[in-house]
This record gives C-alpha cells, sequence and structure tokens, in this order.
C-alpha cells in the first residue's frame, strides 16, 4: 500500500443512470446501468469469501456483498462520491487516496467506520468497514484481485 495521494481531476464514469435503494436489510442497493452493471456482476462472482478475516454472508443482490458482524458492506455501481464531484460543495480534488494492489480508493472517515470508494476504475466500488475492524484499511487487501479483475481501470 503507497501513501496517500491526492486525488487528481475524475473524469466520469460509466454509471449513467445509477439510484439507490434500501429495503433496510443489507446495504442499499444501487442500480447500475449498461457496462457498469455487468461489471459489477462480475465481481459479485470473483469477490473473496473471506474480507479481513470475515466470512462472506448473502445478500438479495448481485451488487451488494457482506462479511462478518457488524457488517463489512461493499456496493458496486454506486454513484460518483459528492468530494470527486466537480461543482458539488463536498468536491475536494486532493482528497485522500490510497492505492492497495493495486487499485485506488477514495478514503472518507464516516461515523462509525470508514467508506472507500474506488477511484480509478469504470464503474464505482465502494466499501464500507465498521470500526470494529480497525484498522479498516485493511479490508482493501483482500479486494484487489477482484476489482482489477472485473472492473477496468479507467481510461485516459
Amino acid at each position: 500500500m503507497t501513501a496517500p495521494a491526492a486525488v487528481f481531476g475524475l473524469v466520469g464514469l460509466v454509471t449513467a443512470g445509477c439510484s439507490v435503494s434500501d429495503d433496510g436489510a443489507g446495504p442499499a442497493v444501487p442500480r447500475p446501468s449498461g457496462k457498469a452493471a455487468d461489471m459489477c456482476r462480475t465481481l459479485h462472482t470473483e469477490l473473496p469469501k473471506h474480507v479481513d478475516g470475515q466470512a462472506r454472508g448473502t445478500t438479495e443482490s448481485k451488487y451488494t456483498a457482506v462479511w462478518g458482524d457488524p457488517a463489512i458492506e461493499l456496493r458496486c455501481g454506486v454513484g460518483r462520491p459528492q468530494k470527486l464531484t466537480p461543482g458539488s460543495e463536498e468536491y475536494n480534488p486532493t482528497s485522500e487516496a490510497a492505492e492497495v494492489n493495486g487499485v485506488s480508493w477514495l478514503l472518507e472517515k464516516r461515523d462509525g467506520g470508514y467508506r472507500f470508494t474506488t477511484t480509478d476504475r469504470t464503474a464505482y466500488v465502494e466499501l464500507t468497514v465498521p470500526d470494529d475492524y480497525a484498522p479498516e484499511v485493511n479490508a482493501l487487501t483482500d479486494l484487489g484481485t477482484a476489482v482489477r479483475r472485473s472492473v477496468p481501470k479507467r481510461s485516459g
């Protein structure tokens, strides 16, 4: 893993048409379309059985995954994070990011843990890790291979 680095201007990804629904059971389900949906379904089949030593649970969607209790939650096909969206109130082109096993992740401290979102992929993948698994960044080491195989790097 490299030291946190600046996230440079990011261009739009193939996540147009994303929305979120939440039925209260598990992570909110993103609704990617087109190529992003295909990549996310492929990622779902590539995900590891364990993340940070926690066994994978079951979810109703091919766009989400969970491990452990409290759950480490993955969502694929989410919208661009506000910190990476020019014109948003939260936009920060120098937000902290870390490269872990060949995948760049935006680091966002949240109440009760961290949210990590890919910054260099053609669909956004988000991982929420509760404080129970500190240091939370360790969960990312188990996901690099699956993300690299399933969600190509953005060109340009």
